[in-house]
Protein backbone atom coordinates (compact mmCIF):
# COMPACT_ATOMS: atom_id res chain seq x y z
CA UNK A 1 0.00 0.00 0.00
CA UNK A 2 2.79 2.18 0.43
CA UNK A 3 4.56 2.05 -2.89
CA UNK A 4 0.54 2.89 -4.50
CA UNK A 5 0.39 5.72 -2.13
CA UNK A 6 3.94 7.10 -2.56
CA UNK A 7 2.84 6.73 -6.48
CA UNK A 8 -0.14 8.65 -6.72
CA UNK A 9 1.80 11.39 -4.62
CA UNK A 10 4.56 11.67 -7.01
CA UNK A 11 2.05 11.93 -9.92
CA UNK A 12 0.09 14.50 -8.31
CA UNK A 13 2.70 16.41 -6.98
CA UNK A 14 4.86 16.28 -9.89
CA UNK A 15 2.44 17.35 -12.31
CA UNK A 16 1.28 20.54 -9.90
CA UNK A 17 5.28 21.72 -9.65
CA UNK A 18 5.11 21.76 -13.29
CA UNK A 19 1.95 23.81 -13.68
CA UNK A 20 3.20 26.01 -11.06
CA UNK A 21 7.04 26.46 -11.90
CA UNK A 22 6.15 26.68 -15.36
CA UNK A 23 6.82 30.79 -15.48
CA UNK A 24 10.13 29.81 -13.24
CA UNK A 25 11.19 27.00 -15.91
CA UNK A 26 11.16 29.73 -19.34
CA UNK A 27 13.35 32.32 -16.56
CA UNK A 28 15.83 29.14 -16.09
CA UNK A 29 15.80 28.19 -19.54
CA UNK A 30 16.00 31.90 -20.80
CA UNK A 31 19.59 32.54 -18.15
CA UNK A 32 21.22 29.30 -19.53
CA UNK A 33 21.07 30.26 -22.85
CA UNK A 34 22.30 33.92 -21.89
CA UNK A 35 24.89 32.67 -20.11
CA UNK A 36 25.85 29.80 -22.72
CA UNK A 37 24.00 30.25 -26.04
CA UNK A 38 26.15 27.45 -27.96
CA UNK A 39 24.60 24.80 -25.39
CA UNK A 40 21.77 22.87 -24.57
CA UNK A 41 19.10 24.07 -21.86
CA UNK A 42 18.17 20.55 -20.58
CA UNK A 43 20.95 18.17 -20.18
CA UNK A 44 20.20 14.47 -20.15
CA UNK A 45 22.58 11.80 -18.86
CA UNK A 46 21.82 8.10 -18.56
CA UNK A 47 21.70 6.72 -14.85
CA UNK A 48 20.80 4.11 -12.69
CA UNK A 49 17.57 3.45 -11.21
CA UNK A 50 15.48 0.78 -9.49
CA UNK A 51 17.56 -2.95 -9.58
CA UNK A 52 19.96 -1.58 -11.91
CA UNK A 53 17.36 -0.32 -14.42
CA UNK A 54 18.95 2.31 -16.54
CA UNK A 55 17.48 5.56 -17.82
CA UNK A 56 17.48 9.12 -18.86
CA UNK A 57 17.62 11.87 -16.13
CA UNK A 58 17.11 15.64 -16.73
CA UNK A 59 18.77 18.26 -15.63
CA UNK A 60 18.88 22.15 -16.48
CA UNK A 61 22.49 22.21 -18.06
CA UNK A 62 24.82 23.58 -15.47
CA UNK A 63 28.48 22.93 -17.31
CA UNK A 64 29.73 23.44 -20.79
CA UNK A 65 29.00 21.39 -23.50
CA UNK A 66 31.87 19.44 -23.44
CA UNK A 67 32.13 18.62 -19.70
CA UNK A 68 32.27 14.92 -19.30
CA UNK A 69 35.43 15.21 -22.29
CA UNK A 70 36.98 17.07 -19.95
CA UNK A 71 36.38 14.90 -16.56
CA UNK A 72 39.49 12.90 -17.35
CA UNK A 73 41.22 16.02 -16.60
CA UNK A 74 39.97 16.96 -13.28
CA UNK A 75 39.51 13.18 -11.65
CA UNK A 76 42.77 13.90 -9.71
CA UNK A 77 40.94 16.66 -8.03
CA UNK A 78 38.03 14.46 -6.64
CA UNK A 79 36.58 16.11 -2.89
CA UNK A 80 34.56 12.92 -2.01
CA UNK A 81 35.78 9.32 -1.25
CA UNK A 82 34.10 6.56 -2.53
CA UNK A 83 32.25 5.90 -6.27
CA UNK A 84 31.34 9.39 -5.88
CA UNK A 85 32.82 12.28 -7.79
CA UNK A 86 32.75 15.86 -6.71
CA UNK A 87 34.65 19.20 -6.41
CA UNK A 88 33.47 22.46 -5.06
CA UNK A 89 35.11 24.76 -7.51
CA UNK A 90 35.06 22.64 -10.94
CA UNK A 91 35.60 24.31 -13.71
CA UNK A 92 33.43 22.85 -16.52
CA UNK A 93 30.26 24.92 -14.13
CA UNK A 94 28.96 27.64 -16.19
CA UNK A 95 28.20 31.19 -14.06
CA UNK A 96 24.50 31.00 -13.85
CA UNK A 97 25.09 26.82 -13.52
CA UNK A 98 26.71 27.79 -10.28
CA UNK A 99 23.77 29.37 -8.78
CA UNK A 100 21.11 26.66 -10.23
CA UNK A 101 23.23 24.30 -8.45
CA UNK A 102 23.25 26.21 -4.91
CA UNK A 103 19.64 26.55 -4.97
CA UNK A 104 19.30 22.92 -6.34
CA UNK A 105 16.93 24.34 -9.37
CA UNK A 106 18.79 22.76 -12.28
CA UNK A 107 16.98 19.37 -10.54
CA UNK A 108 13.24 20.43 -11.60
CA UNK A 109 13.24 18.87 -15.52
CA UNK A 110 13.06 15.80 -13.27
CA UNK A 111 9.98 15.92 -12.36
CA UNK A 112 9.63 14.71 -15.79
CA UNK A 113 11.37 11.77 -14.86
CA UNK A 114 8.93 10.97 -12.14
CA UNK A 115 5.70 11.09 -13.98
CA UNK A 116 7.81 8.90 -16.35
CA UNK A 117 8.09 6.53 -13.47
CA UNK A 118 11.41 6.12 -13.35
CA UNK A 119 12.29 8.26 -10.51
CA UNK A 120 10.10 9.12 -7.21
CA UNK A 121 9.87 12.50 -5.38
CA UNK A 122 12.01 10.87 -2.55
CA UNK A 123 14.65 8.39 -2.76
CA UNK A 124 18.41 7.57 -3.14
CA UNK A 125 20.56 9.63 -5.79
CA UNK A 126 20.10 7.38 -8.98
CA UNK A 127 24.24 7.13 -9.53
CA UNK A 128 25.86 6.93 -12.87
CA UNK A 129 27.20 3.76 -14.65
CA UNK A 130 30.61 4.51 -14.03
CA UNK A 131 30.30 4.72 -10.05
CA UNK A 132 28.07 1.65 -10.08
CA UNK A 133 30.99 -0.39 -11.76
CA UNK A 134 32.95 0.43 -8.47
CA UNK A 135 30.36 -0.72 -6.21
CA UNK A 136 30.67 -3.29 -3.50
CA UNK A 137 28.09 -5.75 -3.15
CA UNK A 138 26.67 -4.22 -0.06
CA UNK A 139 26.57 -1.11 -2.26
CA UNK A 140 23.67 -2.25 -4.41
CA UNK A 141 21.10 -2.39 -1.49
CA UNK A 142 20.74 1.30 -2.24
CA UNK A 143 19.40 0.64 -5.44
CA UNK A 144 16.36 -1.52 -3.85
CA UNK A 145 13.84 1.37 -4.65
CA UNK A 146 13.63 3.99 -6.95
CA UNK A 147 16.10 6.70 -6.57
CA UNK A 148 14.71 10.33 -5.87
CA UNK A 149 14.55 14.00 -6.67
CA UNK A 150 15.42 14.91 -2.62
CA UNK A 151 16.11 11.87 -0.11
CA UNK A 152 17.75 12.05 3.05
CA UNK A 153 20.94 12.74 2.11
CA UNK A 154 20.11 15.99 0.04
CA UNK A 155 18.65 17.53 3.11
CA UNK A 156 20.85 16.64 5.58
CA UNK A 157 24.75 16.27 4.89
CA UNK A 158 24.92 16.28 1.38
CA UNK A 159 28.38 17.43 -0.18
CA UNK A 160 29.63 17.37 3.46
CA UNK A 161 30.23 13.51 3.35
CA UNK A 162 31.50 11.09 0.99
CA UNK A 163 30.05 7.96 -0.48
CA UNK A 164 29.74 6.05 3.00
CA UNK A 165 27.56 8.62 4.24
CA UNK A 166 25.13 8.73 1.93
CA UNK A 167 25.07 5.33 1.72
CA UNK A 168 24.34 5.01 5.53
CA UNK A 169 21.71 7.92 4.97
CA UNK A 170 20.46 6.37 1.90
CA UNK A 171 19.98 2.69 4.14
CA UNK A 172 18.42 4.27 7.13
CA UNK A 173 15.52 5.83 4.61
CA UNK A 174 15.00 2.31 3.12
CA UNK A 175 14.55 0.85 6.27
CA UNK A 176 11.72 3.49 7.50
CA UNK A 177 10.09 3.65 4.35
CA UNK A 178 6.91 5.62 5.06
CA UNK A 179 4.44 8.22 3.60
CA UNK A 180 5.19 10.42 6.91
CA UNK A 181 9.00 10.18 6.28
CA UNK A 182 8.39 10.87 2.84
CA UNK A 183 6.16 14.40 3.13
CA UNK A 184 8.91 15.43 6.04
CA UNK A 185 11.93 15.06 3.65
CA UNK A 186 9.96 17.03 1.24
CA UNK A 187 9.43 19.45 3.76
CA UNK A 188 12.79 20.00 4.85
CA UNK A 189 13.72 20.38 0.30
CA UNK A 190 11.65 23.50 0.61
CA UNK A 191 13.63 24.87 3.20
CA UNK A 192 17.24 23.64 1.66
CA UNK A 193 15.93 25.28 -1.61
CA UNK A 194 15.53 28.37 0.40
CA UNK A 195 18.71 28.08 2.74
CA UNK A 196 21.44 25.92 0.53
CA UNK A 197 23.15 23.16 2.79
CA UNK A 198 26.23 22.24 0.97
CA UNK A 199 24.97 22.22 -2.42
CA UNK A 200 27.42 22.89 -5.08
Amino acid sequence: MYFIFKRMMDIVLSSLALCICAPLFFILAMLIKWDDPNGTIVYSQIRVGKKGKLFKMYKFRTMCPNADKQLSQIEKDNEVTGPMFKIKDDPRITKIGKYLRKFSLDEFPQFFNVLKGDMSLVGPRPPLEREVALYSESDFDRLQIKPGITGLWQVSLRNATGFQGMLELDLLYINSLSLKNDLLILVRTVKVVILPNNAY
